[in-house]
């Protein structure tokens, strides 16, 4: 594997951005674009894919870096690199993270390779760039080591140390290296990492553009195998990374809990079983009073022990109690030989052989399913009906649940028509409206049904700051592609911290997660696709775990695998999900043909799957023949 398939860039541009005036330092015109275009174009040759950390501007900071996406900070307050660094490590979809910041055009286009090395040679977590440098107030004076900190090379395994460390509220980038294997690398030149820090330095640049090499083209936008589409395992993690459960709950009557997520531990107040029971009916005895090995015993019956009507007088030797399946244990016996295993049965006596039983036979322990102040049953459970019971077996009457999650959700597109309305040329009747409350409801979640939004910036700023004002969530179709109508990303530069990712898969190639922010709402944000069979898989994939973690727990969804009865076209580089159906072939084991058409349009191929196909991301195409996994529909649409 070549060291650029390992290594991932990321452009820090994510401070205040006012030194240069009223446009962002990244984004001051310099030799013909900006400067975090060049710094873009030197990076490219050296990443397998690459990010630009911001925190204003979001949308030119996106027009300059087209397919890649741009990253605002988690943390508030424009903390600093090691906040860019957090958030490119959550997004970094490689082992390795190189960093550079939007002001330095000049770096070392072999400087991955050579922080790489070091890192490599020392064993080390992370590699920086350094340079010898002298005092221009004291040219005399020996040179010094100067460290260049966010020109380093980063394991992506260091994220939860770094959370650790931004966690006790420090920021500096010291601090934190401390803790870590740090590789420090000597570059001769010193200039290529210097940064233009004011109008100044730029002009002087830009003076000096005339003798300078010419600055490397900045990248094209990427196609389907550009290796900067985010995969889909990676999106999920980084979704669920910052989605947390709602923290309101309520008490509910057990009758009304089906279905809800249960907020605090149960507690079993008992033992269960209470008491040691039969676990069949027969005969209940002393273990010791059982025959030696060749020979039989004969038992009188002095009593009978029904469930809930325990027999209390403890046999003697040669004696028995007749039990039923449930009743408590008489005192002193502790085996059950089962009725049928009785060699005769007359009057008030029986006859057992060697080998009948063992001691200790056919008891339920008391507590040997519940110990009394044991858990028994984790909060964060869904709960079913088998829980319900479980809870009622306890003595318990109420549960204390999250509250339900509030869910806003509409359709973008000036070309979606409402059921009861004319449908003009050009116009379709919206369905993604109808799949996305029927998944919601599966959910459990209270739905807040927002209709269609019209292309207009206005009306979806609108529509946005009132999905925030009243759910914790907000689902969208539509209007996170490129096309000149979809103004979403421009109203998240606005309103929230919205990232936009070009995702390797098919249907669902566009995606929008992040949070909208007002000045006293928040709520995250799920843009899915426009495409209706895209909406389904976008939802299955992304927003349905990220709303059952937020509902406080958590679920995957069920697969097996089946042999596909034609063959597959797939190429490798991103994930696909085919529509199938599932049936069982003569031989008893599972099949899987395709409904036929896949286009992200077709929903029709939605209604007549049970399943979904699915191809993996370094997965080529299929024989028939080939065993693959598939995504049951059943609990799920």
């Amino acid at each position: 594997m070549s060291l650029k398939s390992k290594v991932t860039g990321l452009i820090l541009a994510g401070g205040r951005g006012t030194r240069m005036g009223r446009v962002d330092k990244g984004l001051q015109p310099f030799r013909g674009s900006t400067l975090v275009a060049h710094v873009l174009a030197r990076l490219a040759p050296q990443v397998s894919s690459l990010a630009v950390n911001a925190n204003r501007n979001l949308p030119q900071y996106q027009a300059v870096a087209g397919e890649s996406p741009v990253l605002p900070d988690y943390l508030d307050g424009f903390a600093g690199p090691l906040a860019g660094l957090q958030v490119g490590l959550q997004f970094c979809p490689t082992a390795l993270l190189l960093t550079a910041p939007c002001d330095s055009p000049f770096f070392p286009l072999d400087m991955a390779e050579r922080l790489h090395a070091a890192m490599e040679a020392e064993s080390a977590d992370l590699a920086m760039a350094v340079t010898m440098e002298r005092d221009p107030e004291q040219p005399d004076a020996a040179p010094f080591r100067q460290p260049h900190p966010v020109f380093s090379l980063v394991k992506t395994s260091v994220l939860p140390q770094l959370e650790a460390y931004l966690d006790t509220g420090a920021r500096r980038m010291e601090g934190f290296y401390k803790s870590l294997r740090v590789a420090e690398v000597l570059f001769d030149d010193s200039a290529a990492f210097g940064n233009i820090n004011t109008l100044e330095d730029l002009q002087q640049h830009e003076r000096a553009a005339a003798t300078a090499p010419a600055p490397a083209p900045v990248p094209a936008r990427a196609h389907d195998s550009d290796p900067t589409a985010l995969a889909v395992g990676e999106a999920r993690r980084l979704i669920c990374a910052r989605v947390t459960p709602v923290e309101a709950t309520e008490k509910l009557s057990l009758l009304n809990a089906l279905d809800r997520v249960l907020a605090e531990d149960i507690i079993s107040p008992i033992n269960v079983p209470a008491y040691d029971n039969s676990a069949m009916d027969g005969y209940a005895l002393r273990g010791a009073d059982l025959p030696a090995e060749g020979a039989s015993a004969t038992f009188k019956t002095i009593g009978i022990a029904y469930a809930g009507h325990p027999f209390t007088q403890a046999p003697q030797a040669g004696e028995c109690v007749r039990i039923m399946t449930g009743a408590a244990i008489p005192p002193g016996c502790d085996s059950v030989l089962p009725q049928e295993l009785a060699t005769s049965i007359g009057g008030d006596q029986i006859t057992i052989a060697h080998n009948a039983i063992r001691a200790g036979a056919n008891l339920r322990r008391a507590g040997e399913d519940l110990r009394a102040g044991g858990i028994a049953i984790a909060q964060g459970k869904l709960l079913r009906p088998a829980d319900l019971g479980l809870v009622a077996s306890l003595g318990i009457g109420e549960v204390t649940v999250r509250r339900k999650l509030k869910v806003a959700f509409f359709s973008t597109g000036d070309e979606l028509r409402s059921l009861g309305e004319p449908l003009e040329d050009g116009c379709v009747y919206d369905s993604n409206r109808y799949t996305l409350f029927g998944m919601l409801q599966r959910l459990g979640c209270d739905v807040i049904d927002m209709g269609v939004v019209r292309d207009d910036p206005r009306a979806l700023e609108a529509a946005l700051r009132m999905a925030a004002k009243q759910a914790d969530a907000i689902i969208t179709s539509g209007g996170v592609s490129e096309g000149a109508a979809d103004y979403t990303r421009d109203i998240m530069a606005l309103l929230g911290d919205v990232a936009f990712w070009k995702l390797a898969m098919r249907p669902g190639r566009p995606l929008a997660f992040g949070k909208v922010q007002t000045a006293q709402d928040s709520a995250w944000l799920f843009g899915l696709p426009g495409n209706p069979v895209a909406v389904m898989v976008s939802f299955y994939l992304f927003a349905r775990p990220a709303l059952l973690r937020m509902m406080g727990t958590d679920s995957t969804l069920p697969t097996m695998q089946a042999r596909a009865t034609q063959a597959i076209r797939k190429r490798p580089g991103r994930t696909e999900y085919q529509r199938g159906i599932v049936s069982t072939a003569e031989d008893g084991t599972p099949q899987v043909r395709l409904t036929g058409a896949q286009g992200s349009g077709i929903l029709s191929s939605m209604t007549e799957a049970n399943c979904i196909v699915v191809l993996h991301h370094d997965q080529a195409g299929v024989a028939a023949g080939q065993m693959v996994d598939v995504m049951l529909f059943d609990g799920l649409v």
